[in-house]
């Protein structure tokens, strides 16, 4: 087994907090709130961070990348620090980690130091949603866990939804550096509620790690970073046409293949990969990781649409994409209910319909949309997102003890983060690839004699007319020119949204093979 405990044999499932679990609950949300709304706030900010700091665009990406590799490397290895130094002091720990870095990024005055105060800020936030989770998971008896997920869920699902909106106000209003310092005051809330109400159960209290296992760690940090930074920079490079591409891959599977074998063969791993012996438990990160990748794709596609066709600001983009939480809000509380009473199964596999739906709605956009024309489409998707969030995570983990929730959070987490990661390399990686194919395409109707397109320019040639024959011409072409872009980078979006369909499809049939698990009858109880 993974990470030790002092007792193995009792798995504490009749432990339960001495205050109300709701305290706790909120206690928990809070810091995640903070932490997944910080991974979408800062992006909008970016061009305005490039020109404070005299940086260029690409530069200033690393301010997503840093924050996400530190990020990434954290989650897996929560579940050690937890038992090392106590869940609560680790959580407590953490946010003020984060808090401090967020002040540090507020007052950055160059790229360098923006960059290490991101590094930090997502070392702390790592840990947060794992640990809050397993917290949550724990403090309530399994009858109303799927309440407390839903309650969970809300932190996870709009934040990502609110930060751009946020973002953009602040951004627009007063300044980049106040996308960090909103963190300040929710991190001192949520780090008082935390001392107040949280308590770490028996065995945490009691559990015997070890060392932290040096080898895994450096490889994990090894293949994660070379994996975010491929899918950060690849399409920027051309991909694999480029030779460090090439050589950066190889350094992932390498040192991927070398973590997997020194995590399996050690009697101490700094994660226990063995948990993925639950079936439960490796198809709902199967699935994770591909929801993860459907929401950030189309969290990531709409804004920019919006901005870069549509001519919006990064405000009204993200007010535009903001009744996604309408829907979330609205359907949290009724799946919470509904959690344990029916087949959650049906319920993930329905979100997941609901969500192909709607991405195959989205696929019908057009240039005359209006900033609510897609109003519908968006809530419904952020219905489907509460319908899969909470049902996945309570079936997922339903069938695993109590001691080795910590450390399936943890990848679980790690997992979606992942996912998401390589949806929205790939969805730019579409948007930029498939223009160019539909540019091609549509450039053939353009030949010359074709009579639409001589009507066409001298109509413009015409509006132009006061500009002199030479330039009026000119003109007219660059006026086609600009269609013929405009409607490839359309249809570009248009494909994203339908593979981003077939993807939420495909998971449907493999949402059927988990095993349902009953919320009354305990956590390991399933058929």
């Amino acid at each position: 087994m993974g990470v030790a405990v002092a007792d193995n044999d009792n798995p504490m499932q009749d432990w339960c907090p001495d205050c109300n679990p709701w305290l706790i609950a909120i206690s928990v949300m809070l810091p995640t709130f903070m932490e997944v709304l910080d991974t979408s706030i800062a992006s909008v900010a970016l061009p305005h961070i490039a020109g404070s700091l005299s940086a260029t665009t690409d530069e200033a990406t690393w301010v997503l990348t840093s924050y996400l590799v530190a990020n990434a490397v954290i989650l897996p290895t929560s579940s050690w620090f937890s038992l090392r130094f106590g869940r609560r002091n680790f959580l407590l720990t953490c946010i003020v980690i984060f808090t401090l870095a967020s002040i540090a990024c507020g007052a950055a005055t160059n790229l360098g130091m923006i960059l290490i105060s991101r590094a930090l800020q997502g070392a702390g936030g790592g840990a947060l949603q794992p640990l809050s989770q397993a917290i949550l998971l724990e403090s309530f008896p399994p009858a109303k866990r799927g309440s407390a997920m839903a309650a969970f869920g809300l932190g996870v699902v709009v934040a990502p939804v609110l930060g751009p909106t946020l973002g953009g106000w602040l951004t627009d209003s007063y300044s980049w550096r106040w996308a960090f310092y909103i963190n300040i005051p929710i991190g001192i809330l949520a780090a008082w509620m935390i001392v107040q109400f949280v308590k770490d159960p028996p065995y945490i209290k009691n559990a015997r790690p070890g060392g932290i296992d040096k080898i895994g760690f450096g490889l994990l940090a090894i293949w994660l970073a070379a994996l975010q930074i491929i899918l950060d920079k690849g399409q920027e490079d051309d991909w694999f046409n480029a030779v460090w591409i090439r050589w950066m891959t190889v350094v992932l599977v390498a040192s991927f293949i070398a973590f997997l074998v020194v995590e399996l063969r050690s009697d101490k791993p700094l994660v226990d990969l063995r948990v993925f012996r639950n079936r439960n438990f490796a198809l709902g990160c199967v699935l994770i990781g591909l929801f993860g990748g459907v929401i950030y794709g189309i969290v990531t596609l709409l804004p920019l649409f919006y901005q870069t066709l549509m001519g919006y600001t990064a405000q009204a983009a993200g007010l535009a994409v903001s009744p996604r939480g309408i829907g979330a809000l609205v359907v949290m509380p009724i799946i919470g209910v509904l959690t344990g009473r029916i087949d959650s199964r049906w319920m993930i596999a329905g979100g997941f319909f609901a969500f192909g739906v709607t991405s195959l709605w989205m696929g019908g956009l057009t240039l005359q949309i209006s900033q609510w024309s897609l109003l519908w489409p968006i809530i419904i998707s952020g219905m489907a997102s509460g319908m899969i969030f909470v049902p996945l995570s309570t079936t997922a983990m339903g069938t695993l003890p109590n001691q080795q929730i910590g450390n399936a959070s943890g990848l679980y987490n790690l997992l979606r983060n992942v996912g998401g990661s390589i949806g929205i390399s790939i969805v730019n990686t579409l948007v930029s690839r498939h223009q160019q194919v539909h540019r091609s395409e549509l450039v053939q109707h353009l030949a010359q004699g074709r009579l639409a397109l001589e009507q066409r320019l001298q109509a413009l040639q015409q509006l132009f007319g006061g500009s002199g024959p030479g330039l009026s011409e000119m003109r007219a072409y660059g006026v086609i020119e600009q269609t013929l872009s405009t409607q490839a980078a359309l249809w570009s979006y248009v494909d994203d949204f339908r593979y981003l369909a077939l993807a939420c499809f495909f998971c449907i049939p493999i949402a059927l093979f988990l095993k349902r698990v009953r919320a009354t009858g305990g956590p390991s109880m399933a058929h």
